[in-house]
């Protein structure tokens, strides 16, 4: 059965069609979007493409997404995992939806906490107990 023929089955059968996302690893650095939307839109439409970049040097971190019809998709993710491009095989595959995580604690707003570093409130200056001094005396006066 072509590829074509397939396609049309499928939708002839499903009115409507849900949209699939696949991950797409080990791209190369050099790897464009138009390269990725190219490539797959040789398998039916492609609806967005993204390359996945670090924020503060803007260069691809080696993995993207796809998104297309349900249908296209599961064609794509099979001629094409292992696919070289740019000498490097893809890795395709549905994409899984990111895991809830639990709210990061920390930072800025800490609550009702003074100070940074986590330290309990003291008096002042270099680690001096509860009398006066200063730069960690402990009792020998004599010495300064």
């Amino acid at each position: 059965m072509s590829l074509l023929m397939f396609r049309r089955m499928i939708s002839t059968t499903r009115p409507v069609l849900e949209k699939q996302t696949l991950f797409v690893g080990n791209l190369a650095w050099a790897t464009k979007e138009s390269d990725l939307g190219s490539l797959f839109g040789q398998f039916g439409k492609v609806d967005s493409v993204r390359i996945i970049t670090d924020r503060d040097s803007g260069r691809s971190k080696g993995f993207g997404f796809i998104e297309m019809e349900d249908v296209d998709a599961v064609i794509a993710i099979e001629k094409l995992n292992g696919h070289d491009l740019l000498g490097r095989d893809l890795k395709v595959n549905a994409s899984e939806p990111r895991p809830d995580r639990p709210p990061r604690e920390g930072g800025f707003n800490r609550g009702p906490r003074e100070g940074g570093f986590n330290r309990a409130p003291r008096e002042g200056g270099f680690n001096r107990g509860p009398r006066d001094g200063g730069y960690n005396r402990s009792g020998n006066s004599d010495r300064y």
